[in-house]
């Protein structure tokens, strides 16, 4: 039986890797033994040398200082285990100063495959970091295996960092990994087992996570899907692997669909239908599967079912101190006592054995104060539908299914008419929570992103849905000035722009909602406003309401209340005033300053007193 590493860097995502959940089940299915971690690789060494170390101590009470173990294996610094009673001095000490030399000498535990997805070029640093240190985890013979989408974007370029031929593409064919195998690994159910082994929580979760159809036959210019998934293909059956993520797993409450394109199919009737047997039609619910049930019964099965025992016995773990948080102080007490005497207290020392013997205590507990309710389930095509390809048919089709949100591309504004009818669509059929990305920074103007956003304000109000918009930022990922940064500037677009719509996304919390009010007063009430706000100094477009006077008297007007800061002004209005007042020649040298978004003495390059008037308002500090 071999041993398998699955490695996610430490960035934050919202989705949990989907190549490694097949990967997990791919390598189960072989025999293997499985393990997926996420985040610093440095930690992670001193958790798996701590793990050895209390197994071979074999004192259970030692579990609880686990942290505290961990922090003296990892920096050799005496003061985590000198608060641990009667440590110091111990055959325990010399013990662990024997694990701490082998952190420091880079003797890790060994793996016979590590696989390491990567994600967005952006996080390029802490993937390659991790893909070399990832080196110090393997046998003498083992493999190394690269892939995801920053790896299928620039393979070149990994190698050249790492020394690693990445895998280019999908897993879309027998024998890539093991040329004995006839298994197709991407048309492998998820494992999602593997979520349970750590600590980090995926935003979108209690989710299935699939796909209907791949690639996209438009090839974009900004878009990486042609590289990621050169071929279209019209159809993908999901509903085995639906089915075998309950049994396994539990029912999920959610279905996001990847497709990058699923109104391109000819299949696209046949995909609702199935979408609507697997249990999302319209009005569908849920009542979410115990997970207690669901963790004891892996742990239940016969050996060669057994998914994932190491994460069925942290949840175990887990949800026994959910149950003692629930319990009164005496019966707290008595549960702990319990848990202590079978050993059921820390992960590490929990066996199988143990916990089926201690389902007669927990599970009463458990279904007394755990309840489960109905809830309403969605489906999600997460990454959008092409607005032309939309045709009345197809928008009657999908209303069929319970989608929640209905994501339609707005990329560009010319697009205007063809977005429009699809919304109207959309609302004919009763589809009315709807969301959407808005590309911007590429080859649009920045009045274009406003005009984007004010359609979708007034179809709010016309047609009574809801739009919720996210403006996304352009970026050339794989272009070798700009793929390991964020650095690009469109053409139409400078660095103060940039910010300034960062600005106002970050009080807005990164979308845009229905309300006219709060998106006039956000972006706003026209373009020649927004063309204000875009050359606002920064701290006067995030503290709005402090720095300009006739912004808190519009608000008194309309809400009926008064806006009170301390050391209330109204700069803003100076700093238009002033701006106003220049030149068309001086307001050209501003603009150029303005525009790099660096407002140091050195970066103020004019002696202009006016301009240098001016320059002082971006130079404002917030708190």
């Amino acid at each position: 039986m071999g041993k398998i590493l699955l490695l996610e860097p430490k960035y934050r995502n919202k989705y949990p890797p989907m190549g490694l959940m097949k990967l997990a089940t791919y390598y189960r299915d072989r025999g293997n033994d499985v393990r997926f971690f996420k985040g610093d690789l440095k930690e992670f060494a001193a958790s798996l040398l701590c793990e050895e170390y209390l197994l071979e101590v074999c004192d259970s009470a030692q579990a609880k200082y686990t942290s505290l173990l961990v922090q003296f294996i990892k920096t050799g610094k005496y003061a985590p285990i000198d608060t641990i009673p009667g440590f110091r001095g111990s055959e325990y000490e010399s013990l662990l100063k024997l694990y701490r030399k082998k952190y420091r000498e880079e003797r890790f535990p060994q793996f016979d495959v590590i696989c390491v997805t990567t994600l967005f070029t952006f996080y390029w640093g802490e993937t390659i970091d991790t893909i070399n240190y990832a080196k110090k985890f393997l046998k003498k013979r083992g493999k190394i295996l690269v892939g995801g989408i920053a790896s299928s974007i620039l393979p070149d370029k990994i190698y050249e960092d790492t020394g690693i031929n990445p895998i280019v593409g999908l897993l879309n064919e027998p024998g890539i990994l093991d040329s004995d195998s006839e298994v197709i690994i991407d048309e492998l159910p998820l494992d999602y087992s593997i979520l349970e082994e750590i600590d980090y929580k995926y935003p979108a979760s209690n989710a299935y996570f699939a796909y209907m159809t791949r690639g996209c036959p438009n090839h974009c210019a900004f878009c990486a899907v042609p590289c990621l998934e050169p071929q279209y293909r019209q159809y993908i059956e999901i509903k085995p692997q639906l089915k075998k993520a309950d049994a396994m797993f539990g029912a999920q409450k959610d279905l996001l669909l990847m497709d990058n394109n699923v109104f391109a199919s000819e299949c696209f009737d046949r995909i609702i239908d199935e979408i609507k047997d697997c249990g999302f039609e319209l009005g569908a619910t849920y009542t979410p599967p115990s997970e207690y049930e669901i963790a004891i019964n892996n742990l239940r099965a016969p050996k060669k079912e057994r998914r994932n025992v190491r994460a069925y016995t942290k949840k175990m773990i887990e949800l026994y101190d959910g149950i003692s948080e629930r319990l009164s102080e005496k019966e707290q007490a008595e549960f702990y006592l319990a848990r202590e005497k079978a050993d059921l207290l820390y992960a590490v020392y929990a066996k199988r054995k143990s916990i089926l013997e201690f389902d007669t205590i927990a599970r009463p507990l458990y279904e007394k104060y755990f309840k489960r309710s109905t809830q309403a389930r969605y489906i999600d095509f997460n990454q959008g539908v092409d607005a032309r390809l939309v045709t009345d048919e197809k928008m009657k089709k999908l209303s069929e299914i319970n989608i929640r949100p209905l994501r339609i591309a707005f990329d560009h504004y010319s697009m205007r008419d063809i977005y429009v009818n699809a919304v109207k669509l959309a609302a004919k059929y009763k589809i009315k929570s709807l969301s959407n990305y808005l590309l911007y920074n590429y080859k649009d103007k920045p009045e274009d992103l406003y005009e984007r956003m004010k359609i979708n304000i007034k179809l709010c109000e016309d047609l009574g849905v809801t739009i919720y918009s996210f403006p996304m930022k352009y970026h050339p990922i794989d272009d070798p000035d700009y793929f390991n940064n964020r650095d690009y500037i469109g053409v139409h677009w400078n660095r103060k722009f940039i910010r300034a719509i960062q600005a106002v996304l970050n009080a807005t919390k990164g979308k845009i909602g229905k309300g006219r009010t709060f998106f006039e007063e956000a972006f706003g009430c026209d373009v020649d406003e927004f063309r204000k706000i875009l050359w606002m100094p920064e701290t006067m477009i995030i503290y709005r309401y402090k720095y300009d006077k006739i912004k808190r008297e519009q608000y008194y007007k309309l809400k009926g209340e008064e806006v009170h800061y301390e050391d209330e002004c109204d700069l803003t209005n100076e700093w238009w005033q002033k701006f106003n007042a220049l030149t068309d020649e001086q307001r050209a040298t501003l603009k150029a300053i303005v525009a790099k978004n660096r407002f140091m003495e050195q970066d103020c390059n004019t002696n202009d007193v006016a301009i240098l008037e001016v320059l002082k308002y971006y130079k404002v500090k917030h708190n």
